[in-house]
């Protein structure tokens, strides 16, 4: 077990690693810019891309070397193949039964809950599966040749498809193919939440209702403007540009051709028979050919909701204002600055050797900040004229078959309430430790996405190989034409949700166009002095009873009002004077840009060592970490077209929409502006190790939001890796292993709980029953706050009654804490902000109930920070004000005391009340993940484990 340091003992150990390492990363940093200069690279995602020679049309190479030799391993559960026929679904449904490959990675992912203490690198494919190049001969199960030029090759372990092509075209073709056969029912669903057309194509569940409003708003695209960023990719992107939409075409050649086959050889996904497009004893219907704009559309679902940041600023803005109606404006100001944490010292970081990014800053003269006047805040409305289920849903399943349950939408009921995919992204992370410190001498890595559980997954592995490409790993479905995580000949890379703040919001004036006096309905605004009549973005969806849900038929229109500062998300004044604010994000019109970035880390020719992997994420415009590993070399990148802002600007508050605020360079016909350079955006060569769990990126590099402070989720990695180290002779098993302890860690029993012991025990519990309540929460930690079974399969937690406690126990306590001195206007503002918990057990958090993403947010920094401050321990950045017992020991005691004996005494059916999946009282249950339905198949529940859904573990032994 590791020792409990201060928060401020850690950040002082940290600035101390930093200076001692400053030298050697300045250096390096300047070797690394200095060969980025020298290479023909484009400085910015919108730069002119490289010319001929430098590898996206090199002739075709021989046979790919695979420099891992054995030392590559990834996993990405339930399974590799999510389509099932109808009978397929049936089987399923009445037997329990599985097609080929789609739940044989589940059981494996599960294990290392269990077997991670016994985990070594001779056992890692026990865990995981090898991921080297091709599949030996005597393990091919199936080769397919869709075109002469390609061939699709399965092994019989997992089924991944290995493309190899001969031609550029032939290779992109079959990975469109392959896509086909693994995922088409899955694709044709999401190019319509993009469109904003689920319900008409799924049905009117309320999942599917929720998909629709949740991410169409964002990017309620015309046809006209899908093909204008087709367009604008082929003849702006250069060469590459053009090769990118080259290569899309084929994908979706592939994809089509697959459609095609299966829909006439009847082995279809039986989804299109359950949901009415086809039907099953005529074979009459169509699966609707995909087109190039259907992956501008899933590419902003994928890019939206894991490669965004930034937004939220009408909020923030609410709570600033009850912190300054409860304390003054200076003082108010002051409490929600600690809330806010802009730079907290005490925060873990990604770049930790002291290198400063500065970005998004507080400025010290705020200029055209726009503060709504109290009470005058109002959300704009997104669904109107509602008809049949839309208005009150239908409880009765209708033309079900017998013995089949309900699809239930393309997701069990309750997805919506439980945010299965929600606005707050996060979730995935990394872990990578220099050569100087591993056993081998060369870089390990352990990395992946955190995508959430879903049945078929949103992501496929794949191997590419042809002209020009060279690589394994996972794609989103629909946008696989290259690996997006994963590993080339020599190097792998990873990526985790940055979150940084490319997303403003904008407060327009309203205005009336013949020159009346506006009101909050007005639907005109000012642009530039000029009366501008807002965009009406319109989707109507209808639907009819299917087989594939509960709902009866229903319809209801989407609208929103688009102006050229973005989407209108809320109404309101400011100074009297009636105002729309917007929200706008950089990549807006740009959701496939990014394609050219992904292009390069998939080119042999092109990636070749850490320098240039950084120039290829930086192409990428999402706000992504990225992480790279070779033999030589351990490397991080942060990428996002993140706008230059006018001097002045707080991003983290509206704006005034006037030219004099707007982002420098800004042209709302094509949503361009200027972006921060290559050499600001946060990066790294050598460090001598990285994590990343969501957190901040560097210093004064500000993460959008709220929570990024004392106690984060990456302190369960940060500890462990940074013990690793210190050690030395690190290994891909034991970097494993300290992922997979985290991944079963409570983050609140592990570094928040020792520093309120440390205040209950000030003095003596005299109360024998609640000493033994303590006790109990003492043993926990002291056997490293872990939430995990007895043994395997027994469904049981090893320290049950200290985890039910911390259950009931953490929502009490942090109320107790604040909200009797910030009031209940101030509290209820900033928990909107920032909610208090996201335990596994918490079926209200942004990624919902049996997620697996865990303790991403919570006010776990503020409640050891402020009992921190009660206690006298040092602490760096205070709080202007101590809330637990108004800063008195004795009186915080015993609010932690009356608490915990409240929460001791709740019965744990009322701790875990139980929903569709479990019995009230059933701990394990709760927490379990379970992988939300996308389709017909549905897997079994596997223990909590806070951990990437696709994650690889690597090591090069060589290096072309």
């Amino acid at each position: 077990m590791r020792r409990h340091t201060s928060r401020a003992d850690r950040a002082r150990t940290r600035a101390g690693r930093a200076g001692r390492t400053r030298a050697r990363a300045a250096a390096t940093t300047v070797a690394v810019f200095a060969l980025g200069a020298s290479l023909l690279l484009p400085q910015g995602p919108a730069a002119a891309a490289p010319t001929a020679g430098t590898g996206p049309l090199a002739a075709p190479a021989a046979d790919a070397t695979d420099h891992c030799q054995g030392q590559c391993a990834d996993i990405l559960p339930p399974g590799a193949n999510g389509n099932a026929t109808l009978a397929d679904i049936l089987g399923n449904k009445l037997f329990g039964t599985f097609p080929a490959h789609a739940s044989d990675q589940l059981a494996r992912y599960d294990s290392l809950v269990a077997g991670r203490s016994g985990l070594t690198d001779a056992k890692i494919t026990d865990f995981f599966n090898d991921a080297s190049f091709g599949v030996p001969s005597g393990q091919v199960e199936s080769v397919t040749s869709p075109r002469e030029d390609v061939t699709i090759t399965r092994d019989k372990k997992t089924g991944v498809p290995h493309i190899k092509g001969t031609t550029r075209y032939g290779t992109e073709f079959g990975a469109g193919y392959a896509a086909g056969q693994d995922r088409l029912w899955m694709m044709d669903l999401f190019r319509h939440i993009g469109r904003g057309e689920l319900t008409s194509f799924a049905g009117g569940a309320l999942a599917n209702q929720g998909l629709e409003q949740q991410f169409w708003p964002s990017a309620p695209y015309t046809e006209a403007e899908y093909e204008a960023q087709v367009e604008r990719i082929r003849t702006t992107g250069g060469e590459r540009g053009e090769l990118a939409m080259a290569d899309a075409q084929a994908y979706v050649d592939g994809i089509n051709s697959y459609r095609q086959k299966s829909k006439d050889g009847r082995y279809f996904p039986g989804e299109y028979v359950l949901t009415g497009k086809i039907d099953s004893i005529t074979n009459v219907g169509e699966i609707e050919p995909f087109k190039l704009t259907d992956l501008i559309s899933i590419a902003s679902v994928v890019g939206g909701q894991f490669g965004g940041g930034g937004g939220g600023e009408v909020q923030a803005a609410l709570s600033l204002l009850a912190a300054q109606q409860k304390y003054g404006v200076v003082k108010g100001t002051e409490v929600w600055e600690s809330f806010r944490q802009r730079d907290d010292p005490e925060a873990v970081l990604t770049v930790h050797d002291g290198t400063a990014f500065p970005y998004a800053r507080k400025p010290a003269n705020p200029r055209g900040t726009a503060l709504p006047d109290a009470g005058s805040v109002q959300a704009e409305p997104l669904v109107y004229d509602r008809t049949g289920s839309a208005v009150t849903r239908a409880e009765a399943p209708v033309g079900v078959p017998e013995g089949i349950e309900p699809l239930r939408g393309i997701f069990d009921d309750g997805a919506v309430q439980d945010g299965a995919l929600s606005a707050r992204k996060g979730m995935s992370n990394a872990l990578l430790v220099s050569g100087q410190h591993t056993a081998s001498g060369n870089p390990v890595a352990v990395f992946g996405p955190q995508t959430g559980y879903f049945a078929p997954q949103l992501m496929m592995l794949q191997e590419l190989q042809g002209p020009g490409i060279s690589a394994r790993g996972v794609a989103f479905a629909g946008v696989g034409m290259y690996v997006q995580m994963g590993r080339g000949q020599d190097y792998a890379w990873s990526a985790t949700s940055a979150q940084q703040d490319i997303t403003d919001t904008y407060a327009v004036e309203l205005c009336e166009p013949g020159g009346g006096t506006p009101t909050k309905a007005s639907t005109a605004y000012l642009y530039r002095s000029v009366c501008t009549p807002m965009e009406k973005m319109e989707r109507k969806n209808a639907w009819k009873p299917t087989t594939a849900d509960s709902t009866a038929a229903g319809s209801y229109r989407l609208q929103v009002w688009r102006t050229k500062y973005g989407m209108v998300t809320h109404r309101a004044t400011v100074g009297g004077k009636p105002v729309a604010y917007t929200s706008l994000r950089s990549t807006y019109r740009h959701e496939a840009d990014s394609i050219i970035g992904f292009q390069m880390l998939n080119d042999p020719g092109y990636v070749k060592d850490a320098a240039s992997f950084q120039q290829a994420a930086h192409r990428i415009g999402y706000a992504f970490n990225w992480f790279y590993a070779d033999s030589r070399t351990a490397a991080y990148f942060n990428s996002g077209l993140n706008p230059v802002r006018a001097a002045g600007v707080d991003a983290s508050l509206p704006v005034k929409a006037e030219q004099a605020y707007e982002w420098q360079g800004f042209d709302p016909a094509a949503n361009t502006a200027s972006y921060t350079p290559f050499a600001q955006h946060p990066q790294s060569v050598g460090q001598d190790y990285y994590i990343s769990w969501n957190n901040r990126q560097a210093e004064e590099y500000d993460a959008a939001g709220f929570g990024y402070g004392a106690v984060h989720r990456a302190d369960l990695l940060d500890d462990r890796v940074e013990a690793l180290v210190a050690k030395g002779g690190v290994t891909r098993a034991s970097l494993a292993r300290a992922m997979a302890d985290a991944a079963v860690t409570d983050l609140r029993g592990e570094q928040v709980l020792p520093t309120l012991l440390k205040v209950i025990r000030s003095a003596t519990v005299t109360d024998p029953a609640l000493n033994t309540v303590v006790q109990q929460l003492e043993s926990w930690r002291a056997t490293g706050s872990r939430r995990m079974e007895t043994k395997q399969g027994s469904h049981t937690y090893t320290d049950a009654a200290a985890v039910r406690i911390m259950d009931a126990w953490w929502p009490r306590l942090v109320e107790a804490q604040y909200k009797q001195g910030l009031g209940s206007g101030l509290y209820e503002a900033l928990t909107a902000s920032l909610q208090t918990d996201e335990s596994p057990a918490s079926s209200h958090g942004p990624t919902g109930a049996h997620s697996g993403s865990s303790f991403q947010y919570g006010w776990w920094g503020y409640v050891d920070k402020d009992l921190r401050q009660v206690l006298g321990d040092p602490v760096l950045a205070p709080a202007p004000v101590t809330y637990c017992g108004d800063g008195s020991l004795s009186a915080c005691r015993e609010t932690l005391l009356s608490t915990l004996k409240t929460a001791a005494a709740v019965p744990v059916k009322e701790v875990y009340p139980g929903d569709e999946n479990c019995s009230a009282g059933d701990q394990w249950c709760t927490d379990s993940i379970i992988h939300r339905t996308l389709g017909g198949i549905s897997h079994p529940k596997i223990s909590w484990q806070n951990r990437p859904t696709y994650q690889q573990v690597v090591e090069f032994p060589s290096h072309r």
